[in-house]
């Protein structure tokens, strides 16, 4: 008797594909509405969990620079579009729109201890709740970049800009220019809901693990690639 040979062929091809359609189903879903949704409620929780300390930054910061408590500057989102950044004020009142290549910048006692902890971004949770940023993407830089920008470099743009990235958690302000534009290309091309959950427990490992003070080589402007 003769008996058919039954196919040999690896059932690993037709998992593989059935996992990926899964992954394409769950990203769609996710960058449709659920990353928006996530930022507002992510968002709203932080501002209220960190009111208090909201609270105390405000109040320090007052006596600190006598009443002017807030910076606010105007950055490229989402196709370039501009929007008003919101910080708590780091710099003196001399450097505090913006400071020449060649200054060193002259930051507050407060406001040191503030970039030093991140603390000074809490407002931005302000600019997630419009809609001008994302908790995840490519840290808003300033206008007068991007005519330094090559064409590669716009796809920086292609996304909403976020408090934290995948530039961030690879090195922050610890990294040249030209790495960083990199790795936040990488993220446009790449991006997905299981790399944005990694960029956030990573944010938080960070905070956790107090990052080491940064120095003057951050305030470094861009001179273009």
């Amino acid at each position: 008797m003769t008996f058919l040979k039954q196919p040999t062929e690896s059932c690993e091809k037709p998992t593989r594909t059935i996992t990926r359609s899964f992954s394409d189903i769950v990203n769609a879903v996710y960058f449709k509405i659920g990353k928006r949704v996530l930022d507002i409620f992510l968002a709203a929780t932080g501002l209220i969990i960190l009111s208090p300390l909201f609270v105390f930054i405000y109040s320090v910061l007052w006596f600190e620079t006598k009443g002017n408590v807030f910076f606010f500057q105007l950055r490229p989102g989402l196709n370039e579009k501009i929007f008003v950044l919101n910080k708590f004020r780091t710099l003196s009142d001399v450097q505090r729109k913006s400071y020449l290549p060649n200054d060193q910048p002259v930051v507050l006692p407060f406001g040191r201890l503030l970039r030093q902890s991140s603390l000074d971004e809490i407002p931005q949770l302000w600019n997630v709740l419009k809609g001008d940023m994302s908790l995840i993407g490519p840290r808003p830089l300033l206008p007068e970049y991007l005519d330094l920008y090559n064409p590669e470099q716009h796809m920086r743009h292609d996304v909403l800009p976020g408090i934290t990235g995948w530039a961030q958690v690879n090195g922050r302000t610890a990294i040249a220019w030209e790495k960083k534009f990199e790795l936040d290309i990488w993220y446009v091309k790449n991006q997905s809901f299981g790399l944005d959950m990694k960029i956030l427990y990573l944010t938080f490992i960070m905070i956790f693990k107090r990052p080491g003070k940064q120095t003057h080589s951050s305030f470094k402007r861009f001179t273009g690639s």
